[in-house]
C-alpha cells in the first residue's frame, strides 16, 4: 500500500481504536502525531509507543484552532466519544468534534495536500430496516433523538468530507465502523463486550435484555486497523465510502454465553425486562462486499481468539488474577 514512510496525524489517538492505529503506523515505519483532548481517551493506551522517537502526543481540543504542526501526508479523523454513555455525557462536545473538528482537520489536510480519512460509524444507518447494511443504504435514523449528537454528528462529518472532496479536491474517503472490540477499550464504556467481560471477570450476573435475540457483529481491532490503512492508502478510494466490520452476526445471548465461558463461567446469565437503551438497533450487520472486492480485505481474527486476547488485557487492567 505504501512505497515510503509517511507522517500521519491521528485525531483521537489516545482512544481505543486510535491508539491501535498509532501503534500500527509506527510499527510500519511511519511518523505519527496523536491529537487528543482526553475527554474519553486515556494516556495509558499510548504507553507502548510513548518512547518512540517517531511519535508525538499533543493534548488539544480539535474544535479550537490547531497548533503549528509539521508537514503531514495523512490525516485520520477518529476524534469523538463513541459509546452511548460517553457521548450522552458530552452531547455538545460530541456534535462539535464531528462537525467543527472535522472541518478543522479537513482544512489541515487541504493545506498540506494530505490524504484524509473520516471515521464514521454504523450508527449512520440508525436502526436499520435492511440487513446486512450496504454503503448505499441511507438508513433509518432519528435526527433529534438522544443519540443524535453522535449519529447526526457523524453524518454531518460524512457530508462535510464529501463536500471538501468535490469542492476543494481534498483526497478524502469515509469508513463506517461496525462494532469493534479489543484491548484498550474502556471497561466502563457501556458497550456489550467491555460490559460483559468486566461483569464475567468479577463473577457478576450478565443481564441480557429481553430474549437476547438482538444481534451484533463484532470485529477485532487489529482487523479494523488493517482495513483503515487499506482504505486510506489503496488506489481508487478517493471520494468513496467503505463499511468496515465483521459480518459474523451473533445474538446477544450467544455472546453472553461465550464471554462467560471464556472468563471462567462463574456468572449467571439473567434475562431482564428493563427497556432497551433508546435508539439501540435490534440487528446490526455490515455488508463488506465493497471492501472485499476493492481492498481485498476481510476480518481474519475469529471471535473466540479475539475475545481471549481482550479478556487477557482486561484481567491485567482490572488487576484480576485468573482462577
Amino acid at each position: 500500500m505504501l512505497d515510503s514512510a509517511v507522517r500521519a496525524l491521528v485525531a483521537g489517538g489516545a482512544g481505543f481504536i486510535g491508539s491501535h492505529l498509532c501503534a500500527r503506523l509506527l510499527a510500519d515505519g511511519n511518523e505519527v502525531i496523536s491529537v487528543d483532548n482526553l475527554v474519553t481517551g486515556d494516556r495509558r493506551n499510548l504507553a507502548g509507543v510513548g518512547a518512540n522517537p517517531r511519535f508525538r502526543a499533543v493534548e488539544h481540543d480539535l474544535i479550537e484552532s490547531l497548533p503549528s504542526l509539521p508537514k503531514l501526508d495523512a490525516v485520520f479523523q477518529l476524534a469523538s466519544p463513541a459509546s452511548p454513555p460517553g457521548y450522552m455525557r458530552k452531547p455538545v462536545e460530541t456534535a462539535l468534534v464531528n462537525s467543527l473538528g472535522t472541518k478543522n482537520l479537513l482544512d489541515l489536510a487541504k493545506a498540506n495536500g494530505a490524504r484524509f480519512l473520516m471515521a464514521s460509524t454504523s450508527e449512520a444507518y440508525g436502526d436499520p430496516l435492511v440487513h446486512p447494511q450496504p454503503e448505499t443504504y441511507w438508513g433509518n435514523v432519528d435526527p433529534i433523538g438522544l443519540r443524535a449528537c453522535y449519529d447526526e454528528g457523524k453524518r454531518f462529518g460524512e457530508m462535510l468530507t464529501s463536500v471538501y472532496w468535490r469542492t476543494h479536491g481534498v483526497d478524502a474517503r469515509i469508513i463506517r465502523i461496525f462494532n469493534c472490540y479489543g484491548p484498550h477499550s474502556d471497561p466502563e464504556d457501556g458497550r456489550i463486550v467491555p460490559t460483559f467481560i468486566r461483569q464475567a471477570l468479577l463473577g457478576e450476573d450478565l443481564p441480557v435484555h429481553g430474549s437476547g435475540d438482538q444481534t451484533r457483529s463484532l470485529c477485532y481491532v487489529s482487523d479494523l486497523v488493517e482495513g483503515m490503512l487499506r482504505v486510506m492508502f489503496h488506489a481508487g478510494t478517493t471520494g468513496e465510502v467503505f463499511n468496515l466490520g465483521n459480518p459474523d452476526e451473533r445474538s446477544v445471548q450467544e455472546l453472553a454465553q461465550v464471554i462467560n465461558r471464556l472468563c471462567g463461567g462463574r456468572s449467571k446469565i439473567v434475562h431482564v425486562d428493563v427497556p432497551e437503551r433508546v435508539g439501540d438497533p435490534q440487528r446490526r450487520c455490515p455488508d463488506i462486499t465493497k471492501a472485499k472486492s476493492t481492498l481485498h480485505w476481510e476480518p481474519r481474527v475469529g471471535l473466540e481468539d479475539g475475545l481471549g486476547q481482550t479478556i487477557a488485557w482486561f484481567r491485567e487492567r482490572l488487576g484480576i488474577v485468573a482462577a
